[in-house]
């Protein structure tokens, strides 16, 4: 039984390199966003309008901590605040679990998101020096939680190719 769990802030690839791990190594793939938003009937963003991001949190981690403790093999990636709330990542560092933080500079994070804000609840009123400031306060305030995986992979400057074939050899 293998659970690979993706954490990272938003934009670092979490999605996009966990589906294609998941097809690499045959394993079902889940994304807790989109598992969220089927349980509710509803995006995240209008998640965050009409209930708040508390709510949000708590279902985050009762459908992660549920995901966890099941017998499956899966690879998943997570939400970017995912291992920041309700002790969630502490739950990176069971045995059953290989977790893997997508390391992304601020400068990278932010070529990424500043043309994606409008699907981002926490970005969407932000001009690029905003969303620059709150990039990088963000990320520092995140960090100690993001570096309780067990690996780490820096993402900048890398082809989704080399990322997945790095992440392998850790795998193997």
């Amino acid at each position: 039984m293998r659970k690979v769990v993706f954490v990272g802030y938003m934009g670092s690839g979490k999605s996009f390199i966990s589906k294609l791990v998941a097809k690499k190594m045959a394993l079902s793939f889940l994304e807790l966003d989109e598992m969220i938003e089927k349980k509710t009937q509803m995006s995240i963003k209008m998640i965050f309008e009409k209930k708040g991001e508390l709510y949000f949190r708590k279902l985050e981690h009762q459908l992660f901590l549920e995901q966890m403790e099941t017998d499956l093999s899966f690879v998943m990636s997570t939400g970017g605040g995912t291992p920041c709330y309700f002790n969630n990542h502490e739950l990176l560092q069971r045995k059953d679990c290989i977790s893997i933080y997508l390391k992304a500079s601020v400068n990278t994070l932010f070529q990424r998101l500043k043309n994606d804000r409008q699907g981002r609840p926490l970005l969407a009123r932000l001009n690029d020096d905003e969303l620059n400031e709150f990039i990088a306060k963000h990320l520092f305030e995140r960090s100690y939680f993001y570096h309780q995986a067990q690996h780490i992979v820096v993402v900048d400057d890398k082809s989704p190719e080399k990322i997945v074939a790095e992440i392998e050899s850790l795998l193997s």
